[in-house]
């Protein structure tokens, strides 16, 4: 069955505190996941979404997987009989601060492999949406998405890669390695200001790094290089898409913080999401704002995402109830 958005990934299980864990207390247990919470967040907005990847054949995989099905993403899943499912402690050690624990090393999300990506992308799809955390994983994972990306560009599907670093599963020289070459393929790319150096090409007389020049020229390299869309999240100072064209810019909306972890998928589903239904960059861009803005407005990295009918309602006044 082809789908609208293809993506693969490793799903977590996350455990939540609501202060430091060295004292204590309890844990509240969700799914994490840059790749199925953008599936999530997609179907949420009216499409079809899939997801590819393994668990391991404990409770913690059998929690994801029937958390993923009940939100109606489709999977192409293995179970591993060896390995784990990864764990992520996720700390709320102050109001302002929170902090990632990662149990994932050899798990079972790591050993997603080229012919499982295969056979997910022979039942078609109009978008394969990638990020760099999976790059990460594994050198059988890397290849994955190497082989994914390749092929989809050959046959003319739309290809986001969301840059998604995590210093705690490479540095910065590795991932720009991979994730440079990557970009050659993609149609969209997706990154936080912060982020650009590491997959734009170098800026000629700057080095490998290519880092200098900012924002717009670490764009403009991308777009020279045949990306279509270069989409930069900026946090609370909103989002920027740069195109051969124009620059579109949106500020970002107004609501009360509670949790910024998954916001960006929450953007980034968002944004394809309106791509899938037709609209232009600036329609896109104010979704993916939309939907960043429901992301950190609610606890979890998915939970609070909006379905389409309630795409409306932080048009209400704040702090009101709706009877």
């Amino acid at each position: 069955m082809t789908v609208d958005l293809l993506t693969f990934g490793e799903s977590m299980v996350s455990l939540r505190s609501t202060g430091p864990l060295a004292s204590g207390g309890t844990l509240n247990m969700q799914v994490a996941g840059a790749e199925s919470n953008v599936a999530i967040g997609v179907a949420r907005l009216g499409h079809t979404a899939s997801w590819a990847g393994s668990v391991g054949a404990d409770p913690h995989g059998e929690f994801i997987l029937k958390q993923l099905r009940g939100e109606g993403v489709h999977l192409h899943l293995s179970v591993h009989p060896e390995r784990s499912t990864g764990v992520m402690f996720l700390e709320q050690r102050t109001a302002d601060l929170s902090r990632a624990y990662y149990y994932r090393a050899g798990s079972a999300g790591a050993a997603i492999a080229r012919s499982q990506v295969a056979a997910a992308m022979d039942c078609g799809a109009r978008i394969l949406h990638l990020t760099g955390i999976t790059a990460a994983l594994s050198a059988e994972a890397r290849d994955a998405v190497e082989y994914a990306a390749e092929r989809a560009a050959g046959d003319g599907m739309v290809v986001s890669l969301d840059v998604n670093y995590r210093s705690k599963l490479w540095s910065r020289d590795q991932a720009r390695s991979v994730l440079g070459p990557l970009a050659r393929h993609a149609t969209i790319v997706i990154a936080s200001d912060d982020e650009l150096d590491l997959i734009a090409p170098p800026q000629a007389g700057s080095g490998a790094a290519g880092a200098a020049g900012g924002e717009a020229a670490a764009a403009s390299r991308l777009l020279e290089a045949g990306v279509r869309e270069v989409v930069v999240k900026r946090g609370a100072a909103g989002a920027a898409v740069y195109t051969a064209d124009a620059v579109i810019e949106a500020p970002a909306i107004a609501v009360t913080c509670v949790d910024t972890v998954g916001a960006g998928d929450a953007f980034t589903a968002g944004y394809l999401s309106a791509l899938l239904d037709g609209d232009g960059v600036p329609a896109r861009l104010r979704r993916g704002v939309l939907a960043g803005a429901f992301a950190v407005s609610t606890r979890g990295d998915w939970e609070g995402l909006p379905r389409l009918d309630e795409l409306a309602l932080l048009d209400a006044v704040r702090g009101s109830t709706l009877r």
